[in-house]
């Protein structure tokens, strides 16, 4: 509790230049559960100069001591494993159960699949008469989001030191109490002095400052494509290297030989995770429309079992913000004025609750491509169902969308979903739903991203490419 008002900052827990304070709330009760500190481009400055600093000697070290380093932060990550699913069962009211095999988790197992990539890495090989090295870009600022905290704060610190890069962290403002826990591990795991940096605030005040600051030299970005946009054009007057992993609109193409049971159910099941709080929720399902009948059938028995009554459902907790819920419940009153057809859930908070920001998961039959609820992502549970005429339309209607984070393919013949997969415009296709691999490239397509994130993709993307000429002779 002590740290949550101060910024970490030169290897010390600091006060800020200007002392001023945020609210944070639990989304399950809509109570304050503590406070923060909000940063400012004072605050900014303090900490890149401590990185500019740090990197001298850390862009120096060993790849055998960076690995000994975050191998040190995961043992330390795994005895406050605890706390971690704590904070962000409190900041964003997760279920205990999800915050810690989730939410928790995949902080492990980024910090494991790092520790990997980087024990095989080739920071330099020879080419000819020619020695290509790579070597850490410098100082990086990371603007990480509040659906998957641990996620994306891991996802983006442990490559990056793994590089050799030295780090301002700026963690969202709506879910920062992950984001201190995280940054006491690492001070308690000897990070040196000023190699990784905490300022907490708003996008305006310190993410602008950090992209637009002459002495960071690249910014790694995860939020939404509106924000991307803003966060790349603060850079550009530097020409800064610029990542980005941002929105999405996945679509979930059910073939017409798949076990539909099984994959409409479990398709519904991914859109409602982290009650839809995923930037490559599969939340266009496409079914023949032959077997519309079945499958709406199968998609309001799959939502059913989210449905509250009287208490809370384990499954599904609340949107993490006031405001998230009331874009979501636009979205819902949008689809049903749009003309799609209400399977299951609908506008309002679900029977039995008046305090939270939970929602009534939503699924939606009969949407057309052009309905604003299968074109702009939503961001929480709700489903729309669109049918295609055969398949050449499907793959078209699942490409024509302005991002490319994620797609997935249902079939029950493994080289039919082999040859659509290859044919989807995204990053990360998912064949029959299967587990989460953080040693696959993660990132988008079009106004989805760039860059990749996860394993040596992300080292990759920390790293600069030197070619020192004449090194053979």
């Amino acid at each position: 509790m002590s740290n949550h008002t101060k910024f970490f900052i030169n290897g010390r827990w600091v006060e800020p230049v200007k002392p001023a304070l945020l609210d944070v709330i639990d989304p399950s009760t809509e109570e304050v559960c503590t406070e923060i500190a909000l940063g400012s481009s004072a605050d900014v400055d303090r900490a890149v100069a401590a990185a500019k600093a740090a990197f001298v000697s850390f862009s120096t070290t060993t790849q055998l001591e960076r690995l000994s380093l975050l191998k040190k932060i995961l043992g330390i990550y795994n005895e406050r494993f605890e706390d971690v699913a704590s904070a962000v069962h409190q900041e964003m009211g997760a279920p205990i159960d999800f915050a810690r095999n989730a939410q928790a988790w995949s902080g492990r197992a980024h910090l494991e699949s790092t520790i990997e990539a980087l024990e095989r890495f080739q920071f330099s090989e020879p080419r000819g008469n020619t020695l290509v090295v790579r070597e850490p870009v410098g100082v990086c600022a990371l603007i990480t989001p509040w659906n998957w905290p641990l996620n994306q704060i891991v996802c983006k610190v442990a490559p990056a030191l793994a590089a050799g890069c030295t780090v301002v962290l700026k963690p969202s403002e709506i879910a920062p109490i992950s984001a201190v826990v995280f940054a006491e591990i690492l001070e308690a795991a000897g990070v040196p002095a000023g190699v990784f940096n905490l300022v907490n605030g708003t996008g305006p005040e310190v993410g602008q400052a950090l992209a637009s600051h002459p002495d960071v030299d690249m910014v790694s970005f995860t939020g939404s494509t509106r924000a991307g946009v803003i966060v790349a054009k603060c850079a550009a007057d530097t020409v800064k290297r610029v990542a980005q992993e941002l929105g999405g609109k996945s679509a979930n193409i059910v073939l017409d030989d798949a076990d539909f049971e099984a994959a409409v159910t479990k398709g519904v099941d991914a859109c409602f995770s982290n009650t839809g709080q995923s930037c490559d929720a599969p939340t266009r399902m496409l079914v023949p429309a032959n077997r519309t009948e079945d499958v709406y059938r199968i998609a309001r028995a799959a939502a059913a079992k989210y449905q509250h009554d009287g208490q809370a459902s384990e499954a599904l907790g609340p949107l993490v913000s006031e405001a998230q819920y009331e874009k979501v419940q636009r979205y819902i009153a949008l689809g049903v004025q749009e003309g799609a057809t209400l399977l299951a859930g609908g506008a309002g908070k679900p029977r039995g609750r008046q305090r939270g920001y939970f929602v009534c998961p939503t699924v939606f039959g009969d949407v057309t491509p052009e309905m604003a609820i299968a074109r702009e992502e939503i961001f929480g549970p709700v489903l729309s169902i669109l049918p295609y005429d055969n398949e050449e339309s499907a793959i078209a209607m699942a490409n024509d969308t302005v991002y490319g984070l994620a797609a997935y393919v249902q079939s029950g013949d493994i080289e039919h979903a082999r040859r659509v997969a290859v044919r989807m415009r995204a990053g990360s296709v998912y064949i029959n739903y299967p587990s989460w691999d953080t040693r696959a490239p993660f990132g988008g397509y079009k106004q989805s991203g760039n860059g990749r994130e996860y394993a040596e993709w992300g080292i990759h993307d920390f790293l600069e490419i030197k070619g020192v000429v004449g090194w053979g002779s």
